[in-house]
């Protein structure tokens, strides 16, 4: 599951630079602004890699997923590059799961073989 979720979290993370870099244009809001609440959401996806295999880390990526969709109240191409992303997390732990499940199954009758 540590692999798909954090292949996840990383294009994540370079959609929310390319979205501060969108939201840059508009006028309305301050850049220091943009690059403040994109930067800790950048810091999130990649802090997130690490933690998505503790108690937690999958409920936090969700939440990361929500503030994507969120995110396009300002740059609405992120209405759908939220959507996107969420539906890769949702394969993400979901296949995630499954692939850690039938690791673990293999090396118990592997282990049960010798």
């Amino acid at each position: 599951m540590r692999t798909l979720c954090s292949s996840t979290l990383i294009g994540e993370f370079f959609i929310i630079g390319f979205a501060g870099l969108v939201a840059m244009k508009d006028p309305s809001l301050a850049m220091s602004t943009v690059w403040l609440v994109c930067g800790i959401a950048m810091a999130l996806s990649v802090l997130l890699c690490g933690m998505v295999t503790r108690p937690g880390g999958v409920a936090l990526g969700w939440a990361l997923q929500l503030a994507l969709i969120v995110s396009g109240v300002f740059v609405p191409m992120m209405y759908i590059m939220g959507a996107v992303f969420a539906a890769l997390w949702w394969a993400s732990v979901h296949y995630g799961r499954k692939v850690d499940e039938a690791k673990a199954r293999f090396a118990a009758e592997r282990a049960a073989a010798q």
